[in-house]
Parts: structure tokens; C-alpha cells; sequence
């Protein structure tokens, strides 16, 4: 069994990405910190094989403490911009994920990431085709699972419909309350909308310096309407 330490100041979001991840054979969540000082104390007691860890924390940057931590890292965070990604590259996280994304690209990530698991988990030397072959194995696409059409549900296009009749862009909570919908499942929709060109992305940073997403019609959807 894998164990993961899940790492968001969100408390929601971290209840979400630890159901999202004791859904996935294989998995198990061993803890949930919602700051950077927390992370690195349950990373040393709780010895996870895994960390999913937001950039965004209210004491420090995850990027901060990410090589103070026990374990592997997997950046789970909003931060799109390329230095951000760099520096938690250079800083040993095996992997970024830019959030909002939809389950199946987080359960995709894990099952990568189980396979380089499996195949480093021995004692023994490895010749370099075996190093070659783990390092594919995480960062490989040949076994992800194929995304549903964002408008197959009628959710779905009752998502799709309402950001296109809108003048200006929403968030993902302010949609959620006008549709009457959780806000995790907002975003799922968004994000396979965004992902088919349907809807753009923008950051809008608050006044605590925190980012918030912004989506709006694109008017690239090649998609036809579902009946």
C-alpha cells in the first residue's frame, strides 16, 4: 500500500484530494497537514512514500520546505507560472499538477506514479534500462484514462451553457451557488470544459496575495451541444 500525506491550507480542498486518492487501488491516505511546519512534522513522523503538496501555504511556500520533507513530492498547486514550476523541479518534486483538475487526472498521476514505485522498490543495483524504464513509467501517457466529453451530463452542459451566457467571468464558487452545486463538482466541469478549449483560465490575486480562478467563455468549443 502506498501511503500519502496530503498537504493543502484548504481544509476542504485536502478532504477532497484525500477522498480523490483512498479511491485509487493501492492508495491510502496517512495524514492531512494544512500548513508548511505541519507537512514537515507529519513527513518525518508519518514516513509517507507520497506528499501532494499546495505551493500556497499560510506560513511559508510549499517550494520552501519541500527538500525538509520525508518522501517523495508531487506539487498539487494553482501556481501556473513557469518559475514556480522550475523551482519546485530543482527542488526535488517528482511532479506538478495545476489545479483545477478533474479526478481522473489526479488518479492518472498516481497510477504513474505506482508503477516507478513498484519498479524502484527493490535493494538490489538497477542497470540503466531499469532506471530508464521507471523513469517512463512516471512521466509516460500510454495508460491514462481517456476523459468523458466535458458535456456528456446534463451537469455538464448546464455548466457549459451558463458560463457561455454570462457577460464576464466567474469563479467556481459563485457558479456553484448559482447553479446549486458543490463547489468541487463546479470545478470538475470547468476544468473538462478548460481542457477542451471551451472556457479560459485567468489568475486574479486577491489582497492576502492568494490566486483565484477566473473562467469565461472562449468560444473555441468545437464540441456539438448534447440533447
Amino acid at each position: 500500500m502506498i501511503r500519502v500525506l496530503v498537504v493543502d491550507d484548504d481544509y476542504r480542498v485536502a478532504e477532497l484530494h484525500a477522498r480523490y486518492v483512498n479511491a485509487v487501488d493501492g492508495f491510502t491516505v496517512a495524514g492531512t497537514a494544512h500548513s508548511a511546519a505541519k507537512a514537515v512534522e507529519l513527513s518525518r513522523a508519518l514516513r509517507p512514500d507520497l506528499i501532494l503538496l499546495d505551493l500556497y501555504l499560510p506560513d511559508r511556500l510549499g517550494t520552501d520546505v519541500l527538500p525538509a520533507l520525508s518522501g517523495d513530492v508531487m506539487m498539487v498547486t494553482a501556481a501556473a507560472d513557469a518559475a514556480q514550476v522550475r523551482a519546485a523541479l530543482g527542488r526535488g518534486a517528482m511532479g506538478y499538477l495545476i489545479k483545477p483538475f478533474d479526478e481522473r487526472e489526479l488518479r492518472n498521476r498516481l497510477a504513474a506514479y505506482a508503477r516507478f514505485h513498484a519498479q524502484l522498490s527493490t535493494d538490489r543495483s538497477l542497470a540503466q534500462d531499469q532506471v530508464d524504464r521507471a523513469l517512463r513509467a512516471l512521466h509516460g501517457t500510454d495508460r491514462t484514462v481517456r476523459a468523458r466529453p466535458p458535456r456528456a451530463t446534463p451537469t455538464g452542459k448546464l455548466v457549459a451553457d451558463t458560463v457561455a451566457s454570462l457577460d464576464g467571468p466567474i469563479t467556481a464558487s459563485a457558479l456553484a451557488e448559482r447553479l446549486g452545486i458543490s463547489r468541487p463538482t463546479a470545478q470538475r466541469y470547468l476544468a473538462d470544459l478548460a481542457a477542451a478549449g471551451a472556457i479560459r483560465i485567468e489568475l486574479r490575486y486577491g489582497a492576502a496575495g492568494r490566486p483565484e480562478h477566473l473562467y469565461s467563455w472562449s468560444g473555441d468549443d468545437t464540441e456539438p451541444d448534447q440533447d
